[in-house]
């Protein structure tokens, strides 16, 4: 062998494409240069080399947004950093808009655009023709142009940041497969029996095989990112899609300079390349590759061709460029390339495994995305969390079920059409779908429900005259739900109203130093007697916001914790890492365990003492307590809290009561107006009372002093 695999390493990266290598090469400029980077193949063997190597900058997230400046401003000083040349060109680009609704969402994307600091312009259909001369521009409406936008050669970029990482010391091995990740029991003061990665087994293609112990490992092996996940029983959800382009021989009028151009009403795109075109896209119903798994040697290779998969590509194409009609195609890619069931990718420690961190998952964005998120993941491997907000791609924001390969198969479809499908507001994806469900589903669809997605679970965003009826008309402007939820909301304001909150996250700390460990990580003070519950933020080390739930004090040992349905994961994860291993204390998930029945409303009293012979008055039942209770033939734990701003209640029933207690609630509720409710309502009831959410208001960057009125901050 050339290069000699050592014994041990601080760092090993799993996976030589552009993202693996930017992963070593930002360690190395962070000062951690005993990397070892193995590569089954040889560099950028498995997606890299077949990318179109586009690079936009904007995205819908901010920090997104800064990670792919980032990309742009590493690649155009890489070649001066390493010696080699990379092809990046800041030729700017074009999105063009066939229909008034696409206009409307450009003229937003210029807005986003400026407000995150990236230059870009609306401009007339002919203005468009003249930076981009060879397109039929007699259909469109306007478009964007952003000039600091450009492309750029993956396999060159790849090869220069591996020159970049070896410069500074790391090691890149080529043609060695990893075939067994080890692991042991966690070291250090918070390991409570988790497992950390130790190392791995390897073997390359002349036979060889040996061990190599490491600190950390990073997965960044691209498509078959899932499979080593599962060598050490960490989810990696990601499934293998084709995607086409073809390029052409040269064609007149098209130059060197030429801006990328994007026709997402057609679902195309378009560069320059030796005079001729790439022409690809983002059908809209995709073409799921590698359900049995990728092959261990798909390198370099492509799939056949598929003409009739691309036809409508093609047509939209032809509509675009007259002059494709009698170009000549040199050559039709179809590479496969690996999506998320979201179309974000995926960075950060595994919640599975401690110091086993991943990089996978680009959605076909991964050249432009590599230099920021290479940066990124190095970051938090050096300082041990996220440096910057990193929520819209932080591998926790899934779960294990999210691994299942039949509903990666099926969601895939959709997600690779989603680069030019129409941003709508309150977009939902339709495929893969309905994935978990709470007990009361049956009865709100048959009540009108029209259910949203998040974290897998259906909920109720609003409920429809009619079943038929129950659907989302979308538009920029006023969609139909708008009078249906604004019902709702009115009926909460003056009566009552019952919301189906079942995915909330819900978990139980207890051990007799619960309280300890718990004191040392929320804001709030959690000593309070049994039947007490405080609302919370989970800060930082630097004070600023992580998470913010509910915490229940159900015993002197015991707290029921309740957090937002997307966090499950992450919450879960940072709390189990938070508890130091000599603390009598253990958290167990038991959101699958209660359903969640939130009635609200000013009559919410008067409903609940009408099932119950629980005393539900103001003196008996302050705000903030929490106690069981019997209600028709069950027993649940009622907890006054509100997020809508009304005097109400959350009940906590075990799931296999959840419909009796339902039906009660309904059958009693028609002498007080009771409504079914949906989270559209909640989200304007919290709104019109300055409630905040996590999320779009709170995240790990806001200090807690300058997110508005969010929770308490105990002094102690």
């Amino acid at each position: 062998m050339s290069i000699s695999i050592p014994s041990h390493a601080r760092v090993v990266i799993i996976g030589g494409g552009i993202i693996g290598c930017s992963v070593a090469y930002h360690l190395t400029k962070l000062g951690w240069t005993d990397v070892v980077l193995l590569e089954q193949g040889q560099l950028s063997c498995g997606t890299t080399w077949h990318a179109a190597g586009l690079v936009g900058q904007l995205r819908a997230q901010e920090s997104m947004t800064k990670l792919i400046r980032y990309s742009t401003a590493l690649y155009a000083e890489l070649e001066a950093d390493t010696g080699l040349a990379t092809g990046w060109k800041q030729c700017g680009s074009l999105s063009v808009a066939r229909t008034a609704e696409r206009m409307t969402q450009l003229k937003r994307t210029a807005a986003v655009a400026r407000a995150y600091g990236v230059a870009c312009d609306v401009i007339s259909p002919r203005e468009a023709g003249d930076l981009w001369p060879v397109m039929r521009t007699d259909d469109l409406l306007g478009a964007v142009w952003l000039p600091g936008d450009g492309k750029a050669n993956p396999t060159d970029l790849t090869q220069a940041l591996a020159r970049g990482a070896r410069t500074r010391g790391a090691r890149i091995v080529e043609n060695t497969r990893v075939t067994a990740i080890h692991t042991r029991t966690a070291q250090g003061d918070h390991a409570n029996g988790a497992r950390e990665v130790s190392g791995l087994a390897w073997r390359n293609k002349e036979g060889e095989e040996g061990t190599l112990g490491a600190d950390i490992v990073v997965n960044c092996a691209g498509q078959w990112a899932k499979a080593v996940g599962r060598l050490c029983g960490v989810t990696v959800p990601l499934h293998s899609a084709e995607h086409y382009y073809i390029v052409t021989e040269r064609i007149p009028g098209v130059h060197p300079d030429l801006p990328v151009m994007r026709d997402p009403d057609g679902f195309i795109y378009f560069k320059e390349e030796v005079g001729g075109l790439v022409m690809g896209g983002f059908e809209p119903d995709a073409k799921p590759w590698g359900m049995n798994g990728i092959p261990e040697n798909f390198e370099f290779q492509l799939l056949p061709d598929d003409w009739d998969q691309f036809e409508i590509l093609m047509e939209n194409a032809l509509q675009r460029v007259p002059a494709l009609e009698t170009a000549q195609v040199r050559q039709f890619y179809n590479g496969p390339e690996s999506f998320t069931p979201d179309n974000n990718f995926m960075l950060g420690e595994a919640p599975e495994l401690r110091r086993f961190f991943v990089g996978a998952g680009f959605n076909s964005m991964g050249i432009a995305s590599a230099g920021g998120a290479g940066m990124a993941l190095a970051e938090w491997i050096v300082a041990g969390e996220p440096t910057m907000d990193l929520w819209p791609v932080d591998i926790r924001r899934f779960a294990r079920f999210n691994g299942n390969d039949t509903w990666l198969h099926d969601r895939v479809k959709e997600t690779l059409g989603l680069h030019y499908a129409m941003p709508w507001p309150n977009r939902e994806l339709d495929s893969a779908r309905p994935f978990r469900r709470s007990p009361l589903y049956g009865l709100l669809r048959d009540d009108g429900a029209c259910f949203g997605s998040k974290m897998g679970w259906e909920r109720a965003n609003f409920f429809a005259p009619t079943p038929a009826q129950a659907q989302i008309d979308y538009a920029f402007g006023q969609q139909n739900w708008l009078p249906w939820s604004g019902a709702e909301h009115r009926a909460c304001r003056g009566g009552v109203a019952l919301f189906d909150m079942t995915s909330f996250s819900k978990f139980l700390i207890k051990g007799r130093d619960a309280q300890d460990v718990l004191q040392g990580l929320v804001a709030n003070d959690v000593d309070v007697p049994p039947g007490t519950t405080v609302y919370t933020g989970m800060l930082n080390e630097r004070g600023a916001y992580e998470s913010d739930f509910t915490l229940t004090r159900l015993a002197d040992d015991q707290y029921l914790l309740v957090t937002g349905t997307a966090q499950t994961t992450r919450d879960f994860d940072m709390i189990d890492k938070a508890i130091p291993r000599d603390k009598h204390c253990t958290l167990v998930d038991v959101t699958g365990q209660y359903a969640v029945l939130a009635v609200m409303g000013p009559r919410s009293r008067e409903l609940l003492q009408s099932v119950s012979k629980a005393d539900w008055s103001n003196a008996a039942f302050g705000f903030g307590q929490s106690r069981e209770v019997d209600l028709g033939y069950a027993t649940v734990r009622a907890t006054r809290l509100t997020y809508v701003g009304e005097l109400g209640w959350e009940l906590y029933v075990p799931v296999e009561f959840a419909v009796g207690v339902y039906e009660t609630l309904h059958a009693a509720g028609k002498a007080f107006g009771l409504v079914n409710a949906g989270y559209y309502a909640i989200d304007s009831l919290r709104i019109e009372k300055g409630y905040r959410a996590w999320g779009p208001r709170t995240y790990a960057g806001h200090e807690s002093v300058r997110s508005g009125p969010v929770v308490r901050v105990q002094a102690r």
